[in-house]
């Protein structure tokens, strides 16, 4: 039997015609599908039940970016990439049609500091030299400035993740555009323009779409769940369209 015959019984998402409502991104950044090594997916299963559903939605390219933090996800290319091969290899036992690549989503603390002097980092978008970076959901860090400055001098391009989550940025939201100015590009979460999150996320993010300061969007997908609401929940959003209005870089990795 298929990995994938129990699907029909998690979502009606494979029922759902997407002829009057085509996906305009073919390559999904931000996710968490590398097996076992952060708070995403737990078996390769897994992993491939969403990959088959993001092909079904439209998605050529997947960049899974599992989290770095120095004190609890500990992961580097030393991991990542042989279970990145080992993803890849199934998805073409699997016949699932979609190019997988690995990248990180490094929280900002104090152990990217020597990750970046060692260039020891999972970027994307080849010569682009993207790098997701995260924010703790408590304050801004002190030294997220010096990080930033850092990870551009060595030639990097910093991508900060779901901005609109950051509940300190929601009274002062000058500094959205305080960091699109000091080319910090904005990725945004696809669940927070449904207010999966909440309704003041949501705000934040209608209000970043208006100013068209974001760069990228993303699934930020954990598990089958998350890829299953937004197929048949975001894609179809005004909100979703209204974000993909501009000229997105997700198509240009």
């Amino acid at each position: 039997m298929s990995i994938f015959s129990n699907i029909f019984n998690k979502s009606n998402s494979k029922e759902k015609s997407l002829e009057s409502n085509v996906n305009p991104i073919t390559t999904e950044l931000h996710s968490h599908l590398i097996f076992d090594v952060d708070d995403g997916v737990k078996t390769i299963e897994e992993a491939l039940e969403i990959l088959q559903l993001f092909s079904e939605m439209g998605y050529k390219k997947v960049i899974t970016t599992p989290h770095i933090m120095s004190d609890y996800y500990k992961n580097g290319p030393e991991n990542l990439l042989p279970k990145l091969e080992l993803t890849k290899n199934k998805l073409i036992e699997n016949n699932i049609a979609i190019e997988l690549e690995v990248a990180a989503e490094y929280m900002i603390d104090d152990g990217i500091e020597k990750k970046i002097e060692e260039k020891n980092i999972l970027s994307f978008g080849g010569e682009n030299k993207y790098v997701l970076v995260e924010l703790p959901f408590m304050e801004e860090p002190r030294n997220f400035k010096s990080i930033l400055f850092s990870l551009q001098i060595q030639g990097f391009k910093p991508v900060l993740a779901h901005p609109e989550r950051y509940m300190y940025y929601h009274q002062k939201k000058e500094r959205y555009d305080e960091l699109h100015d000091q080319g910090v590009l904005l990725q945004l979460n696809n669940l927070s323009l449904i207010g999966y999150y909440s309704p003041q996320i949501l705000k934040m993010s209608e209000y970043i779409i208006d100013r068209k300061i974001h760069s990228f969007l993303g699934s930020d997908a954990h598990s089958f769940r998350h890829a299953a609401i937004i197929n048949d929940k975001v894609i179809s959003s005004k909100l979703y369209k209204k974000a993909c209005e501009i000229e997105l870089l997700n198509n240009t990795l």
